[in-house]
């Protein structure tokens, strides 16, 4: 909506003052979350209590928990965790809101109650009087929408990229903070391993000319980006919840054309991203990019319109029927629903689409190693893409396609993919839990 007022240049220390006990204020997501704002916040740890936050994959250390490390003045709620506020909910200190990502800009217009402050890191003004959201469009318009007061933290550091809902105007805004202009915060993928190397393989040689990417996060999904590039595959095009380095190698390298796309023909279309300085800079200010809203970007009904869709995403555990568990260790919660549902429903409507969900077939952990293909998922841990919506899945060992399977049909495809090691016990416990009954061979 628009003020009744023109914006104020206001001190951090000032715009931090402006919240009271019981207050929610949203931090936004990603590279879009405020830094001097919180630090200033933080500041004020023993003047007021139950300021409850709301933020979204947060890749710095947040002032306002460290002050308070037994919960007591500052509550933190967030969409998605990072590992950073996977370590704060395992102390406590961190609550995880379960939702599918491209959904919350409508929980924000629809069920979540007016926030009393908004408070999003931006790019400086541009000339048409409007503050960029970077690349982190996510939910920020609908927040500023339905904010009582909004704030922006205004850094010259922030990649600007064009995209739908992907900024604010100043007759939007109440105050305005100076930032530390800073850089974007780097956030490097891991470099994949061997086994990776082998997942990737099997996925990038199910991937045609004129396929359009989803890459999920971590060193697997993105393994598929390296091999891409020596693949000889021609024209991809890119509709993507998180822009990647691996998409912006395959960008630079002229892989990635966005030729043949139905929506938003030759552009890399994203929500959100995370990466190294080369993808801020390959990406700022640059025509053949755009980011998004959220909801804009993932849902099915969207991503469908493209053809040849292939959504690659990773998991933690999957049960022989095709169940995959991505975001929890039992009650242990890890990261999120994100985009994975929606984009393995996308892909599947897209026609000639593609959806691989991909995972090691065994873990490590102090000295003893376990299967991520069970006869029962570990008590506690969530169901992030149904046995319904399922439909590769890739292991180091193999691939399979569960789409069409009886019961019976998918057990015996899920260990086969299996690491050799515990092949013939789950055999023997699907047997003797009836999901491969008496005589199926």
């Amino acid at each position: 909506m628009t003020r009744r007022t023109q914006a104020q240049r206001i001190s951090a220390v000032d715009a931090a003052a402006l919240v009271r006990s019981g207050d929610w204020v949203e931090y936004g997501g990603g590279v879009g979350q405020p830094d001097v704002f919180d630090a200033a916040l933080a500041e004020r740890v023993d003047e007021i209590e139950d300021v409850k936050i709301r933020a979204c994959l947060t890749v710095r250390p947040r002032a306002v928990l460290e002050v308070d490390p037994g919960r007591d003045h500052f509550h933190w709620f967030s969409w998605h965790y990072t590992g950073y506020d996977r370590a704060k909910g395992d102390s406590g200190l961190a609550t995880y809101i379960p939702c599918n990502l491209g959904e919350v800009p409508d929980y924000y217009r629809r069920f979540v109650e007016p926030p009393e402050i908004a408070v999003i890191k931006t790019c400086p003004k541009d000339e048409r009087g409007f503050f960029n959201f970077s690349l982190a469009a996510l939910w920020h318009r609908a927040i500023v929408e339905r904010a009582k007061l909004v704030i922006v933290e205004e850094s010259a550091g922030l990649p600007y990229l064009d995209g739908l809902e992907n900024a604010v105007h100043e007759s939007e805004v109440d105050y305005i903070v100076e930032g530390d202009h800073g850089p974007a915060p780097e956030v490097p993928n891991p470099p994949p391993n061997d086994v990776d190397h082998a997942i990737a393989l099997l996925i990038a040689n199910e991937i045609e000319d004129g396929s359009c990417l989803q890459i999920g996060i971590g060193a697997m999904p993105n393994a598929v980006c390296s091999l891409l590039l020596e693949s000889g595959v021609r024209d991809l095009g890119v509709h993507t919840e998180m822009l990647t380095d691996g998409i912006v190698d395959l960008y630079r390298a002229g892989v990635v054309t966005g030729a043949r796309k139905t929506l938003h023909p030759g552009k890399v279309a994203c929500s959100f991203g995370f990466g190294t300085e080369r993808q801020y800079e390959t990406a700022h200010r640059n025509p053949d990019f755009v980011c998004l809203a959220v909801d804009l970007v993932n849902l099915p009904v969207l991503v469908m319109q493209n053809e040849r869709v292939v959504a690659i995403n990773s998991t933690t555990q999957m049960d022989l029927q095709g169940q995959a568990a991505s975001e929890s260790a039992g009650h242990r919660h890890i990261s999120g629903t994100g985009g994975q549902a929606q984009f393995v429903q996308g892909a599947y409507a897209s026609p000639g689409g593609k959806s691989f969900i991909c995972m090691s077939s065994e873990y490590e952990r102090r000295g003893v190693r376990t299967s991520r293909i069970v006869v029962d998922l570990t008590p506690g841990n969530i169901v992030t893409t149904t046995r319904a919506d399922v439909m590769y899945v890739v292991t180091e060992y193999g691939i399979v396609n569960l789409k069409g399977k009886s019961i019976p049909d998918r057990a015996r495809a899920m260990i086969s993919i299996a690491h050799p090691d515990y092949r013939d016990d789950l055999e023997r416990d699907a047997r003797g839990h009836s999901l491969i009954p008496k005589g199926f061979f």
